[in-house]
């Protein structure tokens, strides 16, 4: 699971307020070289919920990002190639995601979430799959 999946997953657990950000538990983190495209990262940046990539990008071992990160920077390469390894080249292999309200857990196998609900926990009483690898 890539971080970019990670920023915009959240617990839809009935009754949760606050499902934003999931904490990561890891078990095995794997790099994936991604080919770097400058806008894509440019329009993403704006959709970015930046403390919440640093915490899960230092979570995997990577501490190069900034605490804070305004437009300005994505003219600098430096910024981007940095941007781009956490946020598409990371992936969380094995581990999990925990809602930081109900500490539920959402197992993460060969670097797919599950985040099926159990029937009691969903909010409209339907099962809810993300195949978040396809993000």
């Amino acid at each position: 699971m890539r971080l970019l999946t990670h920023n915009m997953l959240s617990s839809n657990i009935k009754g949760v307020t606050n499902g934003f950000p999931l904490r990561i538990e890891v078990e095995k983190v794997v790099e994936k070289p991604v080919d770097f495209n400058a806008d894509f990262l440019k329009n993403m940046f704006a959709k970015i919920e930046w403390k919440a990539l640093v915490d899960a990008s230092r979570i995997l071992g990577y501490a190069e990002l900034p605490d804070e990160a305004e437009p300005s920077m994505l003219d600098s390469d430096d910024f981007l190639k940095k941007f781009h390894h956490a946020l598409l080249e990371l992936h969380l292999e094995e581990g999990a995601l925990v809602c930081p309200e109900t500490d539920r857990r959402f197992p993460v196998t060969k670097g797919i979430p599950n985040m099926l609900l159990h029937e009691d926990e969903d909010i409209n009483n339907s099962a809810a799959f993300l195949n978040a690898d396809t993000v």
